[in-house]
């Protein structure tokens, strides 16, 4: 029988799931329901239950989840039990900034290489991640088998970058620049604007503002039908 194909919004709720799950776990919790889980991710009950039918029966009417058997389901899904080491090619302030965080709550992914063409940075080692020449990235993805990369370089290096991170057998691009790479369509890129997702942000309150606004006013002025029966001139 052939598996479902999962569709690409619920892959992305999937780490969503198992994060709570896990604090859940953390806290003593034994059980939850669809409705208890919905409050705490922001995600609709109905939406969750059909992320989970993908996967077969994990709950049972009348019970909900048992929190201990769907975390460790979905740490097997997820791969939580296989450490993934990850590069990061470019290692300015947001890649600083990535490498003091290096995904710490999380035990199954770590920077574990980063690149870069600075002399003062390459051969030095920054919260325990070796920094290397950017020349010897193919190299070292390849010796390291690294299979996911994290691009935070100038967007007129973002392109070339790709390029050596295809040629060094990387299958999945953190792509933090604002370029959209092209790249072979078996290798994965998801993009991170942060530029964009603010603007968007900015956009979205801003129009609910003038149509929540727009929307009293129309309010104000409909006329009330008993008024034009009882006090019409």
């Amino acid at each position: 029988m052939a598996e479902k194909k999962i569709p690409k919004a619920t892959a992305r709720r999937l780490p969503l799931y198992y994060r709570y799950l896990r604090f859940l776990y953390e806290a003593g919790k034994e059980r939850v329901s669809s409705a208890k889980l919905s409050e705490a991710v922001k995600v609709d009950s109905a939406t969750i239950r059909r992320d989970f039918s993908y996967f077969g029966a994990l709950g049972k009417r009348g019970y909900g989840y048992d929190v201990e058997a769907l975390m460790n389901f979905f740490s097997k899904t997820l791969n939580q039990d296989r450490l993934t080491n990850v590069a990061l090619i470019g290692v300015g302030n947001l890649g600083q900034a990535l490498l003091n965080y290096n995904f710490r709550r999380n035990n199954n992914i770590r920077i574990s290489a980063g690149f870069d063409v600075k002399d003062e940075l390459i051969g030095t080692i920054h919260q325990g991640v070796p920094i290397y020449d950017i020349n010897e990235m193919v190299e070292q993805l390849e010796m390291q088998q690294i299979d996911v990369a994290i691009l935070t370089v100038p967007s007129e290096l973002a392109q070339e970058m790709a390029d050596k991170l295809v040629k060094g057998g990387v299958k999945g691009i953190m792509n933090f620049t604002p370029i959209r790479v092209t790249v072979p369509k078996e290798i994965r890129v998801h993009n991170v604007d942060l530029t964009n997702e603010l603007q968007t942000l900015i956009y979205f309150i801003n129009y609910y503002q003038d149509f929540d606004k727009d929307k009293n006013e129309d309010k104000d002025t409909v006329s009330d039908p008993l008024n034009d029966l009882f006090y019409k001139e």
